[in-house]
């Protein structure tokens, strides 16, 4: 077992014994509403921007990093990584209850909220146009306001519809490959079942990887198979991770039709990825990006 599994365990079963004193904090696992939705923490940046579509974003008492929209969000506190939560740092701001999307982690961390005295409400999430929908009720019903999530959830089911007919008649689609990262010149590249793969399909693409499940290392050989039209990579933060140069020099990819076309699109993470409120506006962008004047944005 290494330091950090020891660690982690320890830490796990401090905050466990802390949070369960007495036997009398029992665990709040599996409720799909809050008894108290006044002072939740939202975990998944699609999550927060659901909430603050509902307009309950009274209710919120704290937002893991990648929660980073709508702006007004930062200035809540911050618990951490979606995929690196620490027990202490999400149970440090006392919430009534914490609203998770499903893959936050790690599963030690999210074992020990689980049984914290604490409802722990995860919310599924599936990349396709009725996973935002089922995310948007459940978010709702979650608080208390289904109301607002049925209103919320017609208006996004009819902004996807829209986006997504934008392409229905093109007749010749477009191969798209996502890049993830090029760290030392090794490409990761989006397979099936990710968000990337649901994006793509969305706007009327063809994922260049699909058949390949998950984020997979690509060969040269890969990258020749795969013929993408269109490299699709995320914005970061100030400098680009890869330079734009850096990508069409890989050998793996500048004998690609995108390769020699130069065909590549950064999109914000969040915006393209969050399969969240702001998805039908994402779709049409990649959509025009994909196929330009052959449909009507």
């Amino acid at each position: 077992m290494s330091i950090f599994s020891r660690s982690m365990r320890v830490t796990a079963l401090g905050v466990a014994l802390a949070f369960g004193s007495l036997g009398v904090a029992q665990s709040e696992e599996g409720k799909s509403v809050f008894p108290d939705a006044s002072r939740v923490a939202a975990v998944g940046g699609s999550i927060t921007e659901i909430v603050y579509a509902l307009g309950e974003e009274g209710k919120l008492v704290a937002r893991d990093s990648t929660s980073t929209y709508p702006e007004s969000a930062l200035k809540l506190p911050d618990v951490g990584y979606i995929r690196a939560l620490s027990p202490e740092g999400v149970l440090s701001v006392n919430p009534s209850g914490i609203l998770a999307l499903a893959g936050s982690g790690p599963k030690e961390a999210i074992d020990v909220l689980k049984k914290a005295s604490v409802t722990y409400i995860e919310v599924p999430e599936t990349f396709d146009h009725q996973g935002i929908l089922d995310k948007v009720r459940i978010v709702g019903h979650a608080l208390g306001a289904d109301d607002k999530a049925a209103t919320l959830a017609s208006s996004i089911d009819a902004d996807l519809k829209a986006a997504e007919e934008l392409t229905a008649k093109v007749a010749e689609r477009k191969r798209v490959l996502f890049i993830l990262s090029m760290e030392g010149g090794k490409i990761l590249a989006a397979g099936d079942h990710t968000a990337a793969n649901g994006i793509i399909k969305l706007a009327g693409g063809v994922n260049a990887m699909e058949g390949v499940n998950g984020y997979k290392q690509l060969t040269d050989e890969a990258a020749l198979t795969a013929k993408p039209d269109m490299i699709l990579m995320m914005d970061s933060a100030g400098a680009p991770a890869t330079a734009d140069a850096d990508v069409f020099s890989n050998p793996a990819l500048a004998t690609t039709p995108a390769g020699k076309a130069k065909k590549l699109v950064r999109m914000d993470g969040s915006y393209l990825l969050g399969f969240g409120p702001r998805t039908a506006s994402a779709i049409r962008d990649l959509a025009v990006a994909l196929y330009g004047d052959q449909i009507k944005g």
